[in-house]
């Protein structure tokens, strides 16, 4: 099936609503709980474990640690007055169906994965209300030259078992670092190793410029960044990474381009809302080959209405 449903999922992707409705099996992606990590953003390490709120027994952590670089996380980037004031506004838009049992709002440019084209579509700028957060990004040592081309506004509703499958996001058209604001409730990333190096266009990344090194320092060298594709026969572990309430949380280096993220269905106990923000590849960038189309939607990006 792949019209949309009335829940608005599409194909094999299902929510709670559609498995009832329809009679479909959920889609089961096995993990091995006793090969995880989970993220401190204290001391910036993973320690095993599976509980994303292990990272709370910091500095008390059991077992031994494994660096994973690539990761910023700022807890209580915006105040309970500032989520308040994001969720009023959120919540006075309409809401679109997603996938998985999610609901979104999209601010940028309409984009064809398939056929790699960009178009300006409707997107006239970002909603007013959330013209702050874009504008605390600049107290963010590694989002001072952060441009924002996207806001999506994301809905995780346990009622409808929302989830996300695990992908890389496409790095035709996405750049670097991958943004993202958590609100209302507690959650956490799950970072597995991607095995598909033929997919999410990531044989783009070679040729784009890496903008920071692996312990977030601005990329000087003008070196790009090379995708460490799967090692046959080698063991990855899981990674999780907490996404707690008012966080801002930046993926980049090897997270962003080697390991697929995904959040899970059981992860998702409360209501969840996220503003996910993304920035061009270099190519839509000035002196990129199509500056041009880029320039259009950089110049849309700056109008809050």
């Amino acid at each position: 099936m792949d019209k949309p449903r009335p829940c608005g999922c599409k194909g094999c992707r299902t929510c709670l609503i559609c498995e009832k409705d329809y009679g479909l099996g959920v889609k089961n992606f096995p993990l091995r709980k006793d090969q995880s990590y989970v993220y401190c953003p204290h001391c910036n390490k993973a320690w095993p474990g599976w509980d994303f709120n292990d990272y709370k027994n910091h500095p008390y952590h059991d077992g031994e640690p494994i660096d994973y670089p690539g990761v910023y996380i700022q807890l209580d980037f915006l105040t309970t007055h500032e989520e308040e004031e994001l969720m009023t506004g959120i919540d006075g838009l309409p809401w679109d169906l997603s996938q998985s049992g999610r609901r979104k709002q999209n601010f940028g440019p309409k984009c064809n994965f398939k056929k790699n084209k960009l178009k300006e579509g409707s997107f006239n700028g970002f909603p007013k209300f959330s013209k702050f957060v874009q504008e605390k990004f600049k107290s963010v040592d590694i989002l001072k030259d952060f441009y924002c081309v996207e806001q999506c506004s994301l809905e995780y509703d346990p009622k409808r078992g929302a989830s996300i499958d695990p992908h890389i996001d496409d790095c035709w058209i996405w750049g670097e670092r991958i943004v993202t604001v958590n609100l209302l409730s507690d959650s956490v990333l799950t970072m597995t190793y991607n095995k598909k190096s033929d997919y999410y266009n990531l044989d783009h990344v070679g040729s784009y410029p890496a903008v920071l090194d692996d312990k977030g320092a601005l990329n000087c060298s003008g070196d790009s960044y090379r995708v460490k594709f799967y090692e046959e026969g080698k063991l990855y572990p899981i990674v999780r990474i907490p996404m707690p309430n008012r966080s801002l949380l930046v993926l980049y280096n090897s997270p962003r381009y080697d390991w697929e993220h995904q959040i899970l269905r059981e992860d998702i106990t409360e209501r969840r809302v996220c503003l996910a923000y993304r920035e061009f590849t270099p190519v839509y960038l000035p002196g990129g080959k199509k500056q041009e189309e880029g320039e259009k939607i950089l110049s849309k990006g700056q109008n809050f209405c």
